[in-house]
């Protein structure tokens, strides 16, 4: 999946790079078109291939207006606690697009994948349905990392089941999970990685473990960090999380 395609915002570029991104030449024939004078500026003629443009700036060619082909989004969002994972609730309760700003929910993002109501935490948005697509799908298994703040002190016992992989109630089977536990006062926090996307596996696994969650946080999908994101706010991806995601040597697992 080429990385160009999916940058969350676009830098500036030497004007003689986004005529050819235009469509208007290639490099060698942008410069030609400029030195001919053929381009503009926000009004002023541009001799210069290398002059930085930002997304801000007016570039015309004949006096025709230069556009760049509409960029994919994706955003990190810190996901607040009675917060719902979809477009539109029927119970009016609020939603994760409630969160974001008009020139945001105007691009018609989507989420990838859920948090329950009661979880809060990292949750990736998008407009790219082929990245939504690689990481969701269970071939790549994508880890995913979270903080549970469980009732009480946590069984060694109940650690290593989780470490060796359990069946649900329900029946499904899981895979190992990496866990660690630290106390808190009274409490116990679980640090987990789980690779599968089995519908609220954690919850689930505590419930059987007979384990009260107190807490649940999503803090990372692979590179992708929460951080010290304020619930409710968020922020676009940077290249280098991008490319994280889909890197082969990230994503999949043989």
């Amino acid at each position: 999946m080429p990385l160009r395609s999916m940058a969350s915002v676009m830098e500036a570029l030497r004007l003689n790079r986004f005529l050819a991104a235009a469509g208007a030449a290639s490099r060698r024939g942008a410069d030609e078109l400029i030195f001919a004078g053929r381009v503009m500026v926000n009004g002023d003629v541009c001799r210069e291939p290398g002059r930085r443009v930002l997304p801000a700036d007016t570039v015309t060619l004949d006096g025709r207006p230069l556009e760049l082909p509409q960029q994919h989004v994706v955003i990190v969002l810190h996901k607040p606690v009675g917060v719902v994972t979809t477009a539109r609730d029927p119970q009016g309760r609020p939603t994760v697009l409630d969160l974001l700003p008009p020139e945001l929910t105007s691009r018609r993002l989507f989420p990838v994948g859920r948090l329950d109501v009661m979880s809060e935490g990292l949750l990736l948005l998008t407009t790219d349905g082929d990245l939504a697509l690689r990481l969701t799908h269970p071939r790549f298994e994508h880890s995913k990392r979270y903080q549970v703040l469980v009732r009480g002190k946590v069984p060694a016992a109940a650690l290593e089941t989780m470490r060796h992989g359990m069946r649900l109630a329900e029946g499904e089977r899981l895979r190992p999970v990496e866990v660690s536990a630290q106390r808190q006062g009274p409490n116990t926090l679980l640090t987990m990685t789980l690779r599968q996307g089995v519908n609220r596996q954690i919850r689930r696994m505590c419930r059987d473990l007979g384990l009260v969650i107190l807490r649940l946080r999503r803090v990372g999908v692979d590179a992708v960090r929460l951080g010290d994101l304020p619930p409710g706010s968020w922020r676009h991806l940077s290249a280098d999380e991008i490319a994280a995601l889909v890197s082969p040597n990230s994503s999949t697992r043989k």
